[in-house]
């Protein structure tokens, strides 16, 4: 089957469009099991020196298509001019085509030996990418891989506590490339495994969610909606202006806990608070004092380094009922250019990311925390997309994961819905209750299952009775992190080599000697 070059540039353009609607706010996520199978299309039997140009397309169509938030907060919240917006946007699919040119690439290369050789290459290949992306230094992220729409699928979505998010990652893109290679091969018998398989596939979807083990929780914890509006900068006097709805957050505060025994959360800093601040160290004391129980905040965090110089971190910080600091976790991973700015030196436009927030200095330890039922672990905001990151607090003995997030950046835009949906996996991966609270919403308890327990309504000051409980149990993946992406690493190198090794001459005929 040779396709002409047009029918590839719209099977590319179409593959990238398909997976991006496959994402909130679209949600047309059945879309993602077609769109690697596109993409395969468009590269099997191309010509070398086009290859490249068909993945390139695909992810300079698929990032725009699936992030198109990105625009409006910068423009809305870093000051940033419309085209210059519009240029990190598209920087964004560039650096994302350039990583899917390997992949259209090699299934080109591959297709050389042959399409089968080519299909069997496409999955595990898409699948090192995906991680290749989620841990580039600086630029790194692995914000909506493509095995997330599968993760809708309550019985699929068991499969991360075993591989992690990649695992559906190589399932989309296995599928894909089974549709594939049918329509290259065009065999009436692989049409009909293709069938068998796509009902196999709707029958675990739909049935296995039934198998799925209910969990249950013993404990309740106050998840406070802060829902303050999202700010670029803060007066000196914020405090003192705001001080009614601070009051109102005591207020809520402090009464749930009274009603129901259980720790206080507030989200990742939604405003000027730090414990430098004498209003509000001593509102936070006042807090966990009079609510008699644990009060988990997220602040600002000043400590001085070994110079004298204050360093500004983006923390989570815990108090006993007595009011006092017994935990600190300072986030580790932050958000380029959001709250920092990577390479400020040869970036200086990037500047006005920041020039109204502080530029935060990273943790360095993935620190645990002590609750008197049993161990937690805290992860802020942007360090939810992260698998391998979130295990690190599991495998350091945490029964029960925290994140707090401040979504107001997002606006309603569909990058709330997608980092929530992105923080239910994690739940699943480490088999540990989460609790998620936000500023704005989504605020919410998710089962080891990936169930939602209990959720607040969007935009809306109050708090959640969070079910939760802990537990030690350890899934494989939490326990040997991302084994099985370096299993795809490996097959992919060996089938590559295949597809690169020259086949062998055939033997030449000899003549017949004839008989005397």
């Amino acid at each position: 089957m040779n396709l002409p070059r047009y029918a590839r540039v719209l099977l590319a353009i179409g593959s990238g469009v398909a997976l991006g609607l496959s994402f909130p706010n679209y949600n047309l996520y059945l879309l993602a099991w077609i769109a690697m199978g596109m993409l395969v299309l468009a590269s099997a039997g191309a010509p070398l020196k086009e290859a490249p140009l068909y993945g390139f397309l695909h992810g300079q169509v698929f990032y725009p298509v699936c992030l198109p938030w990105v625009d409006t907060v910068m423009k809305q919240y870093g000051n940033i001019d419309p085209w210059i917006a519009a240029g990190f946007v598209g920087l964004i699919g560039f650096i994302g085509g350039l990583i899917c040119t390997i992949f259209s690439t090699g299934v080109a290369l591959a297709s050389k030996k042959s399409k089968l050789l080519a299909c069997l290459l496409a999955p595990f290949l898409w699948t090192a990418l995906e991680y290749f992306r989620t841990n580039i230094p600086i630029i790194g992220s692995s914000w909506d891989l493509s095995g997330y729409p599968a993760a809708r699928s309550m019985a699929l979505l068991q499969i991360t506590s075993v591989t992690g998010i990649y695992g559906l990652c190589l399932l989309i893109a296995a599928y894909g490339s089974l549709l594939a290679y049918a329509i290259l091969a065009s065999n009436r018998r692989l049409w009909i495994r293709a069938g068998v398989v796509t009902l196999v596939l709707i029958a675990v979807s739909i049935g296995g969610a039934y198998l799925v083990p209910q969990a249950t929780p013993h404990y309740v914890a106050h998840l406070v909606q802060t829902n303050f509006p999202q700010s670029e900068s803060y007066p000196s006097d914020w405090l003192q202006v705001h001080a009614g709805e601070l009051d109102q957050l005591e207020h809520i505060s402090v009464d749930a806990a009274h009603r129901v025994p259980g720790i206080v959360i507030w989200p990742e800093v939604p405003a000027p608070f730090s414990f430098e601040e004498a209003l509000f160290a001593q509102r936070a004391q006042r807090i966990a004092i009079n609510s008699g129980n644990y009060f988990l905040v997220g602040v600002v965090d000043w400590k001085k380094d070994p110079g004298g110089k204050w360093l500004a971190s983006n923390s989570a910080v815990l108090l006993n009922p007595e009011g006092q600091r017994v935990y600190v976790y300072d986030k580790i991973h932050l958000l380029p250019f959001g709250e920092y700015v990577p390479l400020r030196g040869w970036l200086t436009f990037a500047k006005r990311l920041t020039a109204d927030i502080s530029d935060f200095t990273p943790g360095t330890q993935y620190t645990v925390g002590q609750l008197p039922q049993g161990k937690f672990g805290t992860f802020i905001c942007y360090e939810a997309i992260f698998p391998s990151e979130v295990r690190r607090f599991t495998a350091a003995g945490a029964q029960l994961l925290i994140t707090i997030s401040n979504d107001g950046w997002f606006g309603r835009s569909s990058a709330a819905e997608q980092h929530m949906a992105m923080a239910r996996v994690r739940a699943v991966e480490n088999r540990r209750w989460l609790l998620r609270d936000t500023n704005n919403g989504y605020t919410e308890s998710i089962d080891p299952y990936g169930r939602t327990a209990a959720q607040y309504p969007l935009d809306i000051r109050g708090q959640l009775d969070a079910p939760y409980d802990f537990r030690s149990d350890m899934t494989p993946y939490a326990r040997f992190g991302d084994w099985f992406s370096w299993l795809c690493v490996i097959v992919t190198i060996a089938i590559l080599f295949l597809a690169l090794k020259p086949r062998a001459p055939e033997p030449a005929l000899q003549a017949a000697k004839p008989v005397r």
